[in-house]
């Protein structure tokens, strides 16, 4: 074949995007943003657990706009990822394995995350 005749691949305008298509996309996203989280969790641990001037700063930075963004994103992902995890353990374990269960199952994940998404964005 000559380089011109080659496919284009992938090709992802092609794709319709479906539930579990949307839901490995995300557990990869979340599994990021937990992993990039990890300074930001030990910059507040070290501040809070310094003197009274460092533990009163971080109070403030934890009850700033923010602050809260940040603890309601890292709490979303935290979620997402451990539910969509307990999924593919399903999958995994051939629970989920139909297309059927795949889809119903992405699909409740991203409902309950939403639903936790609100939660905790109400509680924070």
């Amino acid at each position: 074949m000559r380089r011109a005749e080659l496919p284009l691949s992938p090709r992802l305008t092609i794709y319709r995007w479906r539930a579990p298509m949307v839901a490995s996309l995300a557990h990869r996203v979340s599994g990021l943003v937990l992993v990039a989280s990890v300074p930001m969790y030990l910059w507040f641990l070290e501040g809070l657990t310094g003197d009274q001037a460092s533990f009163m700063h971080m109070q403030q930075v934890l009850h700033s706009l923010v602050g809260q963004l940040a603890l309601w994103l890292v709490g979303l992902a935290w979620f997402y990822h451990l539910v969509n995890g307990i999924r593919f353990l399903f999958v995994d374990a051939g629970w989920l394995e139909t297309r059927e269960g795949m889809r119903v199952s992405a699909r409740f994940v991203l409902l309950a995350s939403f639903a936790f998404a609100l939660l905790i964005g109400v509680l924070l």
